[in-house]
């Protein structure tokens, strides 16, 4: 054995030592349940009997693009919810929107309505004692996918068990009553929600009625009830039922600098009532639930039996016109980039946007979208990279926000459309991690208005939001060409970015980490 494989040996020892030895408790267990089947007595499934009754096999969507509105939506679902919440996140932070929404969904269990909580387990640091104080509650269980087993040396796991760590769920969705779901690219926090904080992320939810609510509860169960949800009592160490901690946490996150203007959006939304009232105007479309097997993360990353992605593309259909694609994160790879430049090829026009390098919160992954830039631009792919601290808030159709996002500094919408006919919305990056290594969900909607939005914001918006990539004048190498009041500039090198950066982003793309992003 060489010298470098013996350090490896040790190594690989060492963190195994200082992660704890411990290990995923065996033989967890787990009591399986799943979504109410008949809930159509509740005051949502009333509110909206008659409408799907008179849409057979459609789904009713409303799209929400604005931050405020989205979160509002969560919180009123909460409170209006008589049987059942189920809630797949990602990510739920501690911050002002996260125990928000936290003690609406207590106060509903307060109510007997069971709410059932799966998160994912990466981003829960430092929140054990809140996920104990909610699962304390009896009628609040809290499950966590692929868990860490050491709750305090995180890192050291990570490394020594890295293949496995590595695999997370990127799921999305918020059921309430079986009766009315939210799916889109929104986590739980503040600059999910235009919190006004320094980083914001321009995103899209749906909420939806009639029967895509139940194959999204059904995808909820899927995972509830897989090997790697494992329950939180598990894991984390039992909290007081009374909660004390959390109530006092909520009672202070009300007097902070940013809750007013939620609680103020809380009290002027009149969705809510619009959709209990039988007011709330949906579009009534054809819709497709799409997920990744939750046994997808136990696979071997080259198997595809498991995964969404096959099913997204049958779902889209081949474009025959157009193809509008927005992923704050891209990475298209060898394939991805072919098939876009085939595409392109036989004249469908193919525009892509995601984040300017001094716009992005993921560097590493803006260098492997950088390895690809260049030939998608040349092979007449128009690719826009959204500016740091882009103004998306164009008002259009008589009034209505833009489809997509709001005044943000980042992009965080997953969304695809297909000649303005077709439009996916939920959690899939085109990037090789969605693709291989996450699940991911997210619906396919048969919505023309919704789609050509999506793609007038690409004629209309993004132009002045976003820089576009050309090849450069002399026809070597890039440039980037911006819209301001004073006309058009052109810069030679990303803009808003300096030197050492750019040479580090140049050094990343030739690590082979691509399988990574």
């Amino acid at each position: 054995m060489s010298r470098v494989g013996a350090n490896l040996i040790v190594l690989a020892a060492l963190l195994h030592l200082l992660s704890g030895c411990q290990s995923l408790p065996p033989d967890v267990a787990r009591v399986p349940s799943t979504s109410f089947a008949d809930t159509s007595s509740t005051p949502l499934g009333r509110a909206i009997a008659d409408r799907v009754a008179a849409n057979p096999g459609k789904t009713g969507i409303y799209p929400l693009p604005d931050g405020r509105d989205a979160f509002a939506a969560r919180v009123l679902l909460a409170q209006a919810a008589e049987r059942s919440l189920d809630l797949q996140y990602f990510i739920w932070h501690d911050d002002t929107t996260g125990q928000l929404l936290s003690e609406a969904v207590w106060q509903a269990a307060e109510r007997g309505v069971r709410v059932r909580i799966l998160l994912d387990d990466a981003n829960t640091r430092g929140l054990d004692a809140t996920i104990a104080a909610l699962d304390a509650h009896p009628n609040i269980e809290v499950r966590l996918f692929n868990p860490f087993a050491n709750r305090g040396f995180r890192w050291g796991e990570a490394i020594a068990d890295f293949s496995r760590i590595n695999r997370r769920m990127h799921n999305k969705s918020f059921v309430a009553d079986n009766q009315a779901a939210i799916v889109g690219g929104r986590n739980i926090g503040d600059e999910y929600f235009d919190a006004g904080a320094s980083i914001g992320f321009a995103d899209l939810d749906v909420l939806a009625v009639g029967p895509t609510v139940r194959e999204v509860a059904g995808r909820f169960d899927r995972y509830w009830n897989s090997e790697s949800a494992y329950p939180a009592a598990s894991l984390i160490a039992p909290a007081a039922p009374d909660a004390l901690a959390l109530r006092d946490a909520w009672a202070t996150s009300r007097q902070g600098p940013n809750t007013g203007g939620y609680l103020q959006a809380l009290r002027e939304t009149e969705l809510m009532r619009q959709l209990l009232e039988r007011e709330l105007e949906f579009e009534w479309v054809s819709a497709q639930v799409l997920s990744d097997d939750p046994g997808k993360v136990l696979q071997s990353p080259d198997s595809r039996e498991l995964h969404m992605l096959p099913d997204l593309q049958n779902a889209l259909g081949r474009p025959i016109r157009e193809l509008d694609l927005i992923s704050p994160y891209f990475v298209p790879g060898r394939e991805g980039t072919k098939a876009l430049l085939a595409l392109a090829g036989r004249g469908v026009q193919v525009r892509v946007l995601t984040n300017a390098l001094a716009a992005t919160d993921v560097k590493l992954v803006h260098a492997g979208y950088s390895r690809y830039r260049e030939e998608l631009v040349r092979g007449g792919a128009r690719v826009y990279e959204l500016k740091p601290g882009a103004d998306m808030r164009r008002q259009k159709d008589e009034g209505r926000r833009s489809s997509v996002g709001s005044s943000s500094s980042a992009l965080h919408a997953k969304t695809f459309s297909v000649d303005r006919t077709r439009i996916f919305v939920g959690s899939f990056n085109l990037d090789p991690r969605s693709a291989r290594l996450n699940t991911e969900m997210g619906v396919v909607l048969e919505s023309l208005p919704l789609a050509k939005r999506l793609s007038e914001w690409f004629d209309t918006v993004i132009p002045d939001s976003a820089y576009e990539v050309r090849v450069a004048a002399g026809g070597n190498g890039l440039e980037w060409h911006e819209r301001t009041a004073a006309g058009e500039v052109v810069h030679a090198t990303e803009p808003g970015t300096r030197l050492l950066k750019r040479l580090w982003i140049e050094f990343l793309a030739l690590l082979p980490i691509e399988w990574l992003l």
